[in-house]
């Protein structure tokens, strides 16, 4: 069964460690920029004392030595996954690569939150068409010697059959029946994603800003398993 993300986007590791009581259920989670921007690596040890596997979101685009580098800092933090930008190269995903032993480097392929015009307009190009953009990323990724990648639910069939079995394949923008979308554009629900290949679902919102954090940690859950 696919794995369920709790984002942790949440301001300061009290806050985390409050939201992960009331889920105790939860394996994975996801720590973005801003909470390990407050918090640094203590927070990890913190999450990792309680048995989970982490996933450290900071797409790391740069030179390839330093991204190395900082793949190497992760891995020795004892985390489970972390992203690069796919489209910081060839070279600097191969340079990761072989640094992450046992930690997952995926790529992130188009953020969630772009649609086709505003992809085109970072990039000083037009006609750009996203699902073709993200197959095109993340065969780059799975060459360069990635275990998967990032992509939003609309992607996930194309892009499982380019990247092959045994890759991740983790998908943000995951949202129930009925949930608010809000700036992430391109959207599914859990099983939706499911049932085109994907294996990390990360979710966020929909668990942190409900009044019952546990119920809607659940229901994510149940929804993975139809």
């Amino acid at each position: 069964m696919a794995e369920l993300v709790v984002a942790l986007d949440v301001g300061s590791a009290a806050a985390a460690e409050r939201l992960l009581d009331a889920i105790p259920a939860a394996r994975w989670v996801k720590v973005g920029s801003v909470l390990m921007g407050r918090e640094g690596p203590a927070l990890l040890a913190r999450l990792r004392s309680r048995g989970l596997s982490i996933f450290l979101d900071l797409k790391w685009h740069d030179i390839p030595n330093t991204v190395a580098g900082a793949v190497s800092a992760a891995r020795d933090a004892g985390v489970s996954m972390a992203t690069v930008h796919a489209i910081g190269g060839a070279r600097m995903m191969a340079a990761a690569a072989a640094e992450a032993g046992d930690l997952a480097l995926v790529g992130v392929t188009v953020l969630t939150s772009h649609d086709a015009q505003s992809y085109d307009r970072a990039l000083g190009r037009t006609g750009t068409e996203l699902d073709m953009e993200v197959v095109r990323l993340a065969r780059e990724a799975i060459d360069a010697g990635l275990r998967g990648i990032v992509c939003s639910p609309r992607e996930l069939a194309v892009v499982r059959d380019v990247i092959g079995p045994g890759k991740h394949l983790v998908v943000p923008g995951i949202r129930g029946p009925g949930d608010v979308v809000g700036d992430q554009v391109r959207t599914a629900t859990p099983a939706e994603a499911v049932a085109n290949g994907a294996t990390h679902l990360v979710v966020g919102r929909p668990i942190i800003a409900s009044s019952d954090p546990r119920r809607a940690f659940d229901e994510m859950r149940r929804q993975l398993e139809r």
